[in-house]
Parts: C-alpha cells; sequence; structure tokens
C-alpha cells in the first residue's frame, strides 16, 4: 500500500472529446466498456436468433432472411457455412466481446479505485489505450461480417487444419484472417487492462485499506487480473502462429498427408494437437476470467441486500485464490477424446474435480450469508439468487464431463451447450446485470425502474431454462453440436418439436432484453435522481456523490478504519457501518 500526496484541481475542466471519448479518468472508461459491451450483446443475441430458426424450421424459406443476409440465405433459408459461421461469431462475441471485456472491463474499472480510496487507476492513459484496442479488435470483427468470403466459420475454439488452410471452406478464408487479428488486439487490450488493476490493487490503496479489507469485488478483479496476464500471451503466441500457417507458409499445426480437394497440402510436421492445448491453456482459465468477476459482484450485492456480514469473508477470498490457481492445470479435461494418454487425462480428471471444492465453498458461503437475513428483493438481489439458481445446475453437470469416461460420451454433444451455457454464460450475465441494477445509480448518477427490473428478471430467468434445460436431455440422447439440421438422422429428427419450443422461447427472451435495454437507457437520461448511497452499504464508493465527481474523493482521501461489510452490528445506530467511521464511535 502506497501514501501518495497530490495537489488535486477541483474545478476540473475538459473538453467533450477530452470527456467521453479519450477520456482517461477511469469511471468514463468503465462507462464506455459497458455500452459496447451491452451493444455486442445485443448483436451476439440476434445471430443465436437466425442459428435457432434453422433449427427450429429447417429447410423452411423464410423470406425475410434473405432480405436481411442477402446471398447467405438465397431464398429464405440460411446456408450451411453461414451457419457455421454464426456459431463462430456467436461464440466468440459473447465469450470475450460481451462476458470479458464488457463486464470486468466495467466493474474492474470502475469500481476497483473506487473501493480502495484511489483517484484513478495506476496507468490512466494506459487505461484509455485498453479501450480504444478493444474497440479496433470490435471494429476488425465487425468488417469480417462483409468480407466476400464472410465472416470465420471454423467454429470459435479455430481449431486447425480447418482454420489453418484458407481455402478449405468458405469461413476459412480472409473472415478468419480478420477473426484472428481481431482476437490478438482483444488480447493485447486485456493485457494492458489486466496490468493497470493488479498495479493499482497493489500500489494505490488508501491508508487503513490493508488486503484483508478490500471487498469482495476487488479480490475477484485482481485474481481475474492475474490469470488474464498468465493465459492470454499463450493464446497471443498460438494466434501469431496460426496466422503464420495461414499466410508464410509455416507448419506449426498442419500435418503431413493432407489432401484437399484432390492435391496434397504442402505442409509437413505440424500438430494441430498442439493449437488444442494452447488454445485451452487460456480458454479454461477464460471460464474463471468470466465468473470470478461475476461471483464477487454476487458476494457483495448478498451482503448488501441480506443486511448481513459476508459469510466467513477470509474462506470467500481464499477460495477465489483456490479457484484461480486450479483454473490454470485443468484445462486438459476439453482434449479427453484427443487422443492424449488416458494417464495424463486421469491427472486432469482429479484436478478439474479437485477445483469444484472452493467452489463449493464459496456458493455455501454465499448461501449462509443469505440465511436468516433481512432480505431486500430488489431487482440487483433478484439477479444474484438468479445466478446461483443457474451456476449450481450448470456446475453439478460439469463433474459429468470432468469425468473421461462420462466425458467421451457426452463430448460434442448438446449437453456441453447446456453445460457451458449455464455455467459460464447465463450466470456471468446475470451477475453483470445484477452489477450494473447495483451500480448504476454511482454510475449515472439515477436510477432504473425497479419494476421494469423485476420484469426483466423473471422473464429472462425462467427463459434461460426453457432453452438450456431441455438441451441436456438431447445430449444424453447424443444429439451433436454444431449441427446445421435435425433432420438427417432418425435420432435427432425426434427433437425437431422440442427445437421449436426452445426456439419460440429463445425469441421471447430476447424480447425480454428490449425491457432492459430501455430501462437502461431511460434511466440514464429519465430516471429519478439517485441519493449518494441508495442502497445503505458499507464500501468506500457509497460515502461520495453520485456520479462522483473528477478525481473521486476532492482534497483528501478517505481513510478507512473497518472491515468492508459489518451490517447489523449490535448497538450500532443503523444497521450498517460504513468503512469511513471510526471504531470507537460505532455504537451509542
Amino acid at each position: 500500500m502506497t501514501t501518495h500526496k497530490e495537489h488535486v484541481e477541483i474545478a476540473h475542466k475538459e473538453s467533450f472529446i477530452t470527456k467521453y471519448i479519450f477520456s482517461t479518468d477511469h469511471k468514463t472508461i468503465a462507462r464506455q466498456y459497458l455500452i459496447t459491451g451491452v451493444i455486442w450483446g445485443v448483436i451476439g443475441m440476434i445471430l443465436s436468433w437466425f442459428m435457432r430458426l434453422q433449427l427450429a424450421y429447417p429447410n423452411q424459406p423464410m423470406p425475410f432472411l434473405e432480405t436481411i443476409l442477402g446471398k447467405w440465405a438465397e431464398g429464405g433459408i440460411l446456408k450451411p457455412e453461414f451457419y457455421a459461421a454464426l456459431i463462430t461469431i456467436h461464440g466468440t462475441i459473447m465469450v470475450f466481446f460481451l462476458l470479458t471485456a464488457g463486464l470486468t472491463g466495467t466493474f474492474a474499472n470502475y469500481l476497483i479505485p473506487l473501493q480502495i480510496g484511489a483517484r484513478d487507476m495506476a496507468f490512466p492513459v494506459l487505461n484509455m489505450l485498453s479501450y480504444w484496442v478493444f474497440f479496433a479488435a470490435s471494429v476488425v470483427m465487425l468488417i469480417s461480417f462483409f468480407v466476400q468470403t464472410g465472416p470465420a466459420g471454423a467454429g470459435w475454439t479455430m481449431y486447425p487444419p480447418l482454420s489453418a488452410l484458407k481455402n478449405a471452406i468458405p469461413g476459412a478464408d480472409v473472415g478468419a484472417t480478420l477473426w484472428l487479428v481481431s482476437m490478438a488486439l482483444f488480447i493485447v487490450s486485456s493485457l494492458l487492462g489486466a496490468l493497470n488493476y493488479i498495479t493499482t490493487t497493489l500500489n494505490f490503496r488508501t491508508k487503513g485499506m490493508s488486503m484483508g479489507r478490500l471487498p469482495i469485488t476487488v479480490w475477484g478483479m485482481f485474481v481475474t487480473a492475474i490469470l488474464g496476464l498468465l493465459s492470454f500471451p499463450v493464446l497471443l503466441a498460438g494466434a501469431i502462429m496460426l496466422i503464420f500457417d495461414r499466410e508464410f507458409g509455416t507448419s506449426f499445426y498442419v500435418p503431413s498427408g493432407l489432401v484437399l480437394g484432390g492435391q496434397p497440402v504442402p505442409h509437413e510436421g505440424g500438430n494441430p494437437i498442439l493449437w488444442q492445448h494452447l488454445f485451452w491453456f487460456l480458454g479454461h482459465p477464460e471460464v474463471y476470467i468470466v465468473a470470478i468477476p461475476a461471483f464477487s459482484l454476487v458476494g457483495e450485492i448478498l451482503a448488501t441486500n441480506a443486511r448481513k456480514p459476508l459469510f466467513a469473508y477470509k474462506v470467500c477470498v481464499g477460495a477465489i485464490l483456490g479457484i484461480g490457481a486450479l483454473s490454470l492445470i485443468v484445462w486438459g479435461h476439453h482434449m479427453y477424446v484427443s487422443g492424449m494418454n488416458p494417464i495424463l487425462g486421469e491427472i486432469f480428471v482429479i484436478t478439474t474435480l479437485v477445483i469444484s471444492f472452493p467452489t463449493a465453498i464459496l456458493i455455501f458461503n454465499y448461501i449462509v450469508t443469505i440465511w436468516r437475513g433481512n432480505l431486500r428483493f430488489n431487482s440487483a438481489m433478484l439477479f444474484t439468487l438468479g445466478f446461483l439458481g443457474l451456476f449450481i445446475p450448470g456446475a453439478l453437470t460439469g463433474a459429468f464431463l470432468a469425468t473421461a469416461p462420462v466425458d467421451i460420451q457426452l463430448h460434442d454433444t448438446y449437453f456441453v451447450v447446456a453445460h457451458f451455457h449455464f455455467t459460464m454464460a447465463t450466470s456471468a450475465a446475470f451477475g453483470m446485470f445484477a452489477g450494473v441494477y447495483h451500480w448504476f445509480p454511482k454510475m449515472f448518477g439515477r436510477m432504473m425502474n425497479e419494476k421494469l427490473g423485476k420484469i426483466h428478471f423473471w422473464g429472462s430467468f425462467i427463459g434461460v431454462y426453457l432453452i438450456f434445460f431441455p438441451m441436456f436431455f438431447q445430449g444424453i440422447a447424443g444429439v451433436p453440436r454444431r449441427y446445421y439440421s435435425f433432420t438427417e438422422y432418425n435420432f435427432t429428427s425426434q427433437f425437431v418439436g422440442l427445437n421449436k419450443f426452445i426456439t419460440i422461447a429463445a425469441l421471447i427472451v430476447g424480447a425480454v432484453q428490449l425491457i432492459f435495454l430501455f430501462n437502461f437507457f431511460w434511466g440514464m437520461f429519465r430516471g429519478p435522481k439517485a441519493e449518494k448511497n441508495p442502497w445503505k452499504s458499507t464500501t468506500l464508493e457509497w460515502q461520495i456523490d453520485s456520479p462522483p465527481p473528477h478525481g473521486n474523493w476532492g482534497p483528501e482521501l478517505p481513510v478507512v478504519y473497518r472491515a468492508p461489510y459489518e451490517y447489523s452490528v449490535p448497538g450500532a445506530e443503523d444497521d450498517y457501518i460504513p468503512q469511513t467511521v471510526p471504531v470507537k464511535i460505532e455504537t451509542r
């Protein structure tokens, strides 16, 4: 912890460009990440609608599809190669652009300086650069939709040799190159952000803010940044090698003996399994790069709305550290069917099952935090409870996929689709929604509509179960994921009716998100003015104006005297005691 004295300019003047576009203020950068993430989330959701329409009504012409998609849906029927592209881009957008940049970029940027009592990030210009590199990655990914051969279509995991040979499929041509360039830019952006988050947390804590007094949110973002710093460079190296294979004739991933279009492929010596190791060394920590921030937001909101201290705070911190450490040694469970040595596979079975212990401890601590609490069921609280209701079935089904003999049967089926949508996608999205509803008053100085928020929650929560829970049964029946149509085989055609049901549910859930969008932008400009501390919270950010001024704290930095979650303290005047209140005056 560093004590730093500085001159503070209270009357800080900025132009429109320096305040809203090329801003170095962590609060503005957080809002930029949030709005960009929301836009990408809408795009990703629309792409999923196109996929669901194809699965529900295969080979049935829909003229509006040709109007929207042009040559990729001639005659109103989606082309198989574009269906593969939809899967690729939908997965990329949701995993990386929404749930990584949108979630961590928003809340790490906004909360870390405020909750540790800092004026800004350690490197404000680098922070601004991290967003604009992410924006550049977004632009490149968007451009890939409009190239002649279409966007990348080799799956969001981009397995070679399909992705390494430019003429293998239309989706392996220019669109795949743009995908790789976009991901390289995204990784650079993530690394710049991670360096800032780690440095700020370690060196810019205010007086009294020891590591043992950090809110659980800061711990989550801190561990997430360390994970990103260790794992993202591996995928960056892998992506650069794949670009070299595609553009310069190297053979990192392309083995000898391949024949394409009746002609031998002029590559030899490569190994496509190398890409799987490099990709999943990032890919599985990525699950926790998404989940840990959501977990930390949920813990903060649960304590606030249960009016109880977070149960076993130090154990929760230890569980997050354990999850982060173990997440780096479990990537091989994605590769049980790749031909790896069975002994190595058993090692990954053990490490994958072991990581469930700190995860279960964190979940149980959250449940005990709720137990006999004075619960307030506002929108943020509902989404935190929804997070638990989605993550738990996802985690339980993960035990099946962690066990090699079972995973071999379920690998690449709809069971996997259901599992990761519960565990990673929708649960993390619910954590992000909870964070938006909870910190919206602090971000924008206004309140969102609670009634609309509750409609948004119930429509989303019920809808997620209607969409993804039936997929477990499809996967147990052996239905492969990523198939263009269910009508080709008898064992899949029985699920065409179920696919129609899932598609209708997906469209309804998408419509429910329009309620959130209206509430979000209406609240931003027309919502009621927010109080300084509408939730009666204890952490530092709620002790200053909403929204906070430039520099956050005025001429003097706050001083911290106590732990972050002192709710319902016996003998206290109120049911919460802010961290800035000295211990000696906490009681009557």
